[in-house]
């Protein structure tokens, strides 16, 4: 377990994770673990490889990443196994050192929810208890109302460095329930501007009296040919006025204005009031990813 990986070590994993990708159909490891892989040392964020000999040296086949920066719940992780050493034991033995290293508080993301994963997750005493729904709906023919600002509100398009601040602090205020999202930092979001997906015409802020009061954050996975409702959020004083539906709207209407075939956007199960809001725009559920824990 090492709290930092070297360039060439950080690429050795992000080349096992697409790898395995391209197996499983989606990444093993989050957006947001695949970002703490680079730029150096994360605080709370540790790394465990696994290596097996091969013809020219050691060969990496297997990764866990172990972050433990919420204050409450506990450390939160992912793993990941070449597809072909899969079946061997390799997976237990990351989950099993994951757990060993978390002082046997732990929770696991399954990505796709797919049926090794649920095995895995069993045959370490983890329990289920988070579902995230990934949702989509085409884009073709859109056909959604115009939306409708709430009085004194007015949407203009994010501008870098210049917003960083503002936007920082609406973000934490609209997911203070959510840490995930809440606490990002100044860093987590000049990882994001970094990206080659990053375009800031993409990304909406509504402002009230030169306020953020909300904002509609969209991404395009141009491979794909998918628009992502990346992040969506309003300001605690200002929901419950429609800004949330008009945000929504307004970031679709971008998006299908790419060309672009599908939408999607990711919601907890247990959000029924946004799982019903969405449903109504015309998503669906995709597939799910799982979260377990450990009960000790």
């Amino acid at each position: 377990m090492v709290d930092e990986l070297a360039p060439e070590g950080a690429a050795a994993v992000l080349e096992l994770i697409e790898r395995a990708a391209r197996t499983d159909g989606q990444p093993a490891v989050s957006e947001q673990g695949r970002l703490q892989l680079r730029g150096g040392r994360r605080e709370g964020v540790r790394h465990l490889l696994v290596y097996v000999p091969g013809e020219s040296g050691e060969e990496l086949i297997g990764y866990g990443q172990l972050e433990d920066t919420d204050p409450v719940e506990a450390p939160a992780a992912e793993l990941v196994v070449h597809p072909g050493y899969r079946g061997r034991g390799h997976g237990r033995a990351l989950g099993g050192e994951l757990l060993v290293q978390s002082g046997r508080r732990l929770r696991v993301w399954a990505h796709g929810g797919h049926p090794a994963a649920r095995h895995l997750a069993q045959t370490l005493g983890l329990t289920m208890f988070r579902e995230l729904r990934q949702m989509r709906r085409p884009l073709a023919d859109l056909d959604l109302p115009e939306p409708v600002l709430p009085e004194g509100v007015t949407v203009r398009t994010f501008q870098p460095d210049a917003d960083d601040a503002a936007w920082l602090e609406v973000n934490a205020e609209a997911f203070a329930h959510h840490p995930e999202q809440g606490s990002l930092t100044q860093r987590d979001l000049d990882d994001r501007k970094a990206e080659p997906w990053f375009d800031p015409k993409g990304f909406f802020l509504a402002e009230r009296d030169g306020r953020l009061v909300g904002f509609h954050w969209t991404k395009v996975h141009a491979e794909e040919g998918l628009g992502e409702v990346y992040v969506l959020g309003v300001r605690p004083g200002a929901q419950g006025g429609g800004l949330g539906k008009a945000l929504t709207s307004i970031g679709l209407r971008h998006l299908a204005a790419q060309g672009l075939a599908t939408a999607m956007l990711y919601v907890d199960a247990d959000n029924a009031a946004a799982v019903t809001v969405y449903e109504r725009l015309g998503f669906v559920t995709h597939e799910t990813d799982l979260m377990y824990r450990s009960e000790t």
